[in-house]
Parts: C-alpha cells; sequence; structure tokens
C-alpha cells in the first residue's frame, strides 16, 4: 500500500508517519522506485504499537526507539528478546531506593516469595532485573509505612499471576513470526495492565458484595415485603 493508503488504514496521519520514519520507529517502507515506497500489514502493524506506547502509555520518543530496537533485535533468542523490551518500558516510581533496613528486610522477603513459588530463574537475575528491584522497592515502602508485607502475603499473588502470565503467552504465541510475538506483548504490557488492575478492582467490588452485602442489607437477608 501506498503511504496515503497506510495513514488511511491507521488513522495515522501521513505527517506523523514521516516523524516516525525519521525517528526511526517504524522501519522503512519497500522501495518501488527512487521516490516511492509501499507498506504492508507489518508496517500497520507496527504502527498500532508505536500509537499505543506514546499516545497511551505516555512513553518517551527516544525510550519508545529502545523499547522498539529491542522488539526488533532477532540476534536475541525470544526469551532475552521479550525481556529486553519488557525491561525497557518505563515504570511508576515504587518509592525511594534506600539501603536500609526496610529495604534488606523486604530483599530478604522476596527471596524467601521466589524460593517458595519456584521461580529460580528469575531468582538468578535478582537485582539485575529491574522488575526485581522495583518489587523490593515497593514492598520496602510498605514495611515503611507499617504495613505487612512479607513473603506469605506475596506468595498467594505470585501463584495467581503466574497463571496470567501462562495466558498471557499463549495468547502471544497464536503469532507465527517473533516479532509479532514480541510486539503483541509489549503492546499487552502497555494496553492491557490497566485492564488487569481493573478487573482486579471490580473483583474485589464483588466479593465486598458477596461477603458483606450492600450498604443498609446483611448478607443473605432481603427485604421483608410491604404489608398489604
Amino acid at each position: 500500500m501506498r503511504l496515503s493508503e497506510l495513514s488511511q488504514e491507521s488513522g495515522v496521519s501521513t505527517a506523523t508517519i514521516k516523524y516516525y520514519l525519521r525517528e526511526g520507529l517504524l522501519p522503512p517502507g519497500h522501495r518501488v522506485h527512487a521516490t516511492r515506497a509501499s507498506y504492508d500489514a507489518s508496517h500497520l502493524r507496527r504502527l498500532r504499537l508505536i500509537r499505543a506506547l506514546i499516545q497511551v502509555g505516555k512513553i518517551p520518543v527516544a525510550t519508545a526507539r529502545e523499547v522498539l530496537a529491542a522488539v526488533d533485535d532477532d540476534s536475541l533468542g525470544l526469551t532475552m528478546r521479550l525481556g529486553a523490551a519488557l525491561w525497557s518500558l518505563p515504570r511508576p516510581p515504587a518509592g525511594p531506593a534506600e539501603e536500609d533496613e526496610a529495604a534488606r528486610e523486604a530483599a530478604a522477603e522476596v527471596d524467601r516469595m521466589l524460593v517458595e513459588v519456584g521461580w529460580e530463574r528469575v531468582r538468578e537475575l535478582g537485582p539485575l532485573s529491574p522488575v526485581h528491584r522495583s518489587l523490593v522497592a515497593s514492598v520496602a515502602t510498605l514495611r515503611r509505612l507499617g504495613y505487612v508485607c512479607d513473603a506469605a502475603e506475596l506468595v498467594p499473588y505470585a501463584r495467581q499471576m503466574a497463571e496470567v502470565a501462562a495466558y498471557d503467552l499463549d495468547l502471544m504465541e497464536q503469532y507465527p513470526r517473533e516479532v509479532e510475538r514480541v510486539e503483541s506483548a509489549v503492546a499487552a504490557a502497555v494496553l492491557y495492565e490497566p485492564v488487569l488492575l481493573d478487573l482486579h478492582r471490580l473483583a474485589q467490588e464483588e466479593e465486598s458484595q458477596r461477603r458483606y452485602g450492600l450498604a443498609g442489607q446483611e448478607v443473605g437477608t432481603t427485604e421483608a415485603d410491604p404489608a398489604p
């Protein structure tokens, strides 16, 4: 398809597409002649991912370029390629990364959790993983504020998330090519994590109503029929 057709299909203006091409976010089209290139479904898919990163994820162009470079690095195996792309995504601040008693306790509790759930591969990476460091910092912040957050509390959540991760990869494996798989995983990290958060909160609302009923109504009771 031509650039104008790519713009129409994607909903991205031609000026913005040219900007993405200049910035190295979008691979160049297939050269037809000196002044014209053609584009295909891979460009359309990549444009959707770029929009997810920049417009939804609010990720700076430089960071998006780093993420997409990892997506396209076919010198890496799938695990490393996926890890590099996801590690490049920014995360909300988890609190100060202080080296104090709370931080040491948090690191120990996270390590105990990893042992309990059998996540030995993740445990081997330890602080090399920005996700591991973020989790330790989050747990440390909770402990500084006086909230109990230890391995016993983390393990049930970790086991549930293991099921979510398995489902994530099942969906990812529907795509035939590695680059498509990594693209789908990055898009899911940006677009679906808010969905998972909302589902978590909806589940809390449902469970709360199931246990405690609505305001002014006890669980297992109904309002009496009005007298005739």
